[in-house]
Order: structure tokens, then sequence, then C-alpha cells
């Protein structure tokens, strides 16, 4: 088959059939990793350069996105709670690195990384799935606020595991991240007042093009793409006072756009690392036990801890917990480090995959996320605007707009609709 036709099927594939069995409840992400294992399995687009670049604008732009939605100042109304959450997941972290030093006979760098791989929320997966997952405006900012603060810690601990072969190894590496800080406000105010007036909605091009250096920066450090674009995107959002453009409503929305485009290329790519060692009755087994372990475990940390600190009740404290239990996108990167890692054995690999795709189905199971019912579909009309003279449009052009305005719902139907997760309409 001619190269360019198969990139052309792929599209399809990656964009239809995952759409197409979300309304079974399974997540786009999750279908497009299990579409990596096929193409691995049938010999196809093996090495390919192409998937593995629109792999890394992916995953640049995931936490591209997590970084411009972390909002400092809404997490400090919360900050003795949050506060004691991170010490709570510290203390879990470590206890599992040693548990799994032991079980597992790794050295204590590779158990820390394996202990983040099962306990880390996966948080721009989670932020794009909260209004899907039915929960309460008061649940969707606890469980925001956790996951953003868990994956903050998250990274931090990741980059010090990473670079602690030596304390020479770790100083030049904090030394570069903060040369990497600092050297983002400088930049973005060159932008601003020398290319921004002169280059109208170029801010979208230049945020990308700043992060992709940034993750490539990192990279080369040994932390992976995401901490320089998670770092981009946390920069960016201070600087909105500056620049508002930067990271406005808009150019969420446009990294958004542009991150669920490339995103299922990353899971995909993902997928073709799952080696047939991987896949076998011990990987089975071992996963199975990880989750029957490490959820119960999530959901009681959560729950003991709000009913001591807010005397909330355990069945809104579940549904929080619940929420934050996918580990998708953080435990696949982290098991990409540990592949090239000595002593890590594949059965271990392939049983951190099966545990974060099985955890990351729970929420829409337990939370009864409803499926969309496709062929029900209303189709809203959008009214054009109305005629303003020259240059406005034609009245003969206005065929689909209303004849009258459209009937007011009945108190309450748009609350109930918005708190059931289920969507009302989807315009054209």
């Amino acid at each position: 088959m001619p190269q360019d036709i198969s990139y052309v099927l792929l599209l399809f594939v990656l964009f239809v059939v995952p759409r197409f069995l979300q309304r079974y409840r399974l997540p786009g992400a999750v279908t497009a990793l299990a579409l990596g294992v096929a193409a691995t399995a049938l010999g196809l687009f093996q090495h390919d350069e192409t998937i593995a670049l629109m792999s890394t604008f992916g995953i640049v732009a995931l936490f591209l996105f997590a970084g411009l939605d972390v909002d400092l100042e809404a997490l400090k109304p919360d900050a003795r709670v949050l506060g004691q959450h991170l010490a709570i997941w510290a203390l879990t972290l470590a206890l599992l690195t040693t548990g799994v030093t032991l079980v597992f006979h790794l050295a204590v760098r590779e158990a820390a990384l394996v202990g983040l791989a099962l306990i880390t929320p996966s948080t721009g997966f989670i932020l794009d799935s909260l209004d899907l997952f039915g929960l309460s405006t008061s649940e969707k900012r606890w469980t925001k606020s956790k996951a953003i603060s868990s994956e903050l810690l998250a990274l931090i601990m990741m980059f010090l595991v990473l670079q602690s072969d030596s304390a020479r190894e770790l100083g030049l590496s904090v030394l570069a991240l903060a040369a990497l800080i600092v050297a983002l406000p400088p930049v973005f105010r060159w932008f601003a007042s020398r290319i921004a007036p002169f280059a109208p909605r170029s801010e979208f091009a230049f945020l990308l093009m700043v992060a992709v250096v940034a993750a490539s920066a990192t990279r080369r450090l040994g932390v992976y793409y995401l901490v320089g674009a998670f770092v981009v995107g946390l920069a960016a959002r201070q600087f909105r006072a500056r620049l508002p453009a930067m990271s406005s409503e808009r150019m969420l929305g446009a990294v958004e756009a542009f991150a669920s485009f490339f995103v299922p290329f990353y899971f995909f790519h993902a997928g073709q690392f799952i080696s047939h060692d991987e896949l076998n009755l011990p990987v089975l087994l071992t996963g199975l036990a990880l989750l029957m372990i490490f959820v119960p475990v999530r959901l009681g940390e959560v729950t003991l801890h709000r009913w001591i600190a807010l005397r909330e009740r355990p069945e809104k404290s579940l549904r929080i917990g619940v929420a934050l239990l996918p580990t998708l996108v953080f435990t696949l990167v982290i098991v990409d480090i540990l592949r090239d890692r000595p002593g890590v054995s594949p059965v271990l690999l392939g049983a951190l995959v099966l545990y974060t795709t099985l955890i990351t189905l729970l929420p829409g199971l337990i939370l009864h996320v409803p499926a969309i019912d496709y062929t029900s579909i209303h189709l809203v009309p959008i009214t054009p605007p109305p005629d303003t003279g020259a240059g406005g449009m034609a009245p003969e052009w206005r065929g689909g707009a209303p004849e009258s305005p459209p009937t007011q719902p009945e108190p309450g139907a748009g609350t109930a609709g918005a708190e059931s997760g289920a969507p009302a309409s989807i315009r054209p």
C-alpha cells in the first residue's frame, strides 16, 4: 500500500474508531493504545519517524495544556487540605518505594519510578474527562486541585529521581532547569514587546515553539518531554497580566484542539512499544494484583483524609477519589523510561500498562457516565448575525435560522443535564 494512503487510513482509524467506542464508555486514549498494540502485532508502522514526531507533539501539547490550566491563586483557599493531601501522597510514595524494592528486587530509584507510576493521577486526562464524570461543581474543583497538586509534586520527584546518579549530576541538572525557568519570562516579554504588536494572532505558534524547544531541552536532561512543556505552560499562565492572549481562554482552546489531534498518536505510538514479552499470564496476574491492591488504597486514602479534615460524607469523597484514579499518561511515560533501566523485568512493565489501562476505565464504569446516544443527537441551527448593511449577510442566506425565538427550557432542566454530564446537543 502507498505510504500516503496508509497514513490516511491511520488517521481514519485513530479518529473514528475511538469515538465510536466511546458510546460503550471506553476512553479514546485506551482505544488508541490498543490500536498501537495491534499495529505492532501486524507489523505495521514499525519505526515510523512521522508517527514518532506526531507523538512528540502530542505529549508536548498535552502537558503544555496542563501547565496553562494551573491557576496557583485558585489553589490557595484549599492550601491547608492540599498540603495534607500532598504529605499523605509523599508518605505513600515512600512506603511504596520500600515495598517495590523488596517485592520486585529493584534499586531504589527504579522502585520510586514504579511507585510514581502507580499513584500519580494523570492530570491532563482527568481534566479532559471531568465534564463526563457527572460531578458537582464542588467535586470538580477538589478533583482538579488534587490532581494538579499531585502532578506538580510527582514531576519534581521524577526529576530528582532521574538526576540523582550523583550529587554533581543533580546539581548541574537543577541549575539547567532553573536557567530554563529564569529565561522564560524575558523570552515572553521580548515577544510581547517586539513581535506580538506586528504579528497579530501569532501567540499560539510562538507558545508551541517555546514548548517544543523547552521539552527537547528537558528530554536531553533525561527527564522526558513533559517537564519542559509543563514549565512553559505554567510560566505562560503567570505571564497573562503582561500578554493576556498568551493564556486566555481562546489560547487554552487552541492548545486543547491541537492536543486533541496529536495526542491519539502518542497513545498509538506508546502501544507500539508493548512487546509480546509484556503480554502473558504472569503479566495478567501481576496487573490484576496491582489493581486489587491500589484501588482500595487510593480510594481509602482520599476518603479517610477528607473525613478527618473536612468531615465530608464518604459517598462524596469516594466520587472524588474515583475521578482521581486514572494514571494513564504518567504511567505510560514512566514505563517508557523504565524500559531503558537495568533490572526491570518485562512482566513488571506489562503489569503497569495493564494496571493503568484498567484503572483508567474505572471512573466511567463506577460513576455511571452516560453513554452518548449518537442516533438521537439534536443538531441546533446556528442563527447568523443580523444584516448590518454593506458586507452583511444577504437575507436569502438566512434559511437555517428559526422563525421565532426558541422555547425556554423548564426551570432546572439545564442544570440537571449539566449535572448528569450528558451532552444536550452537538453544534454542527
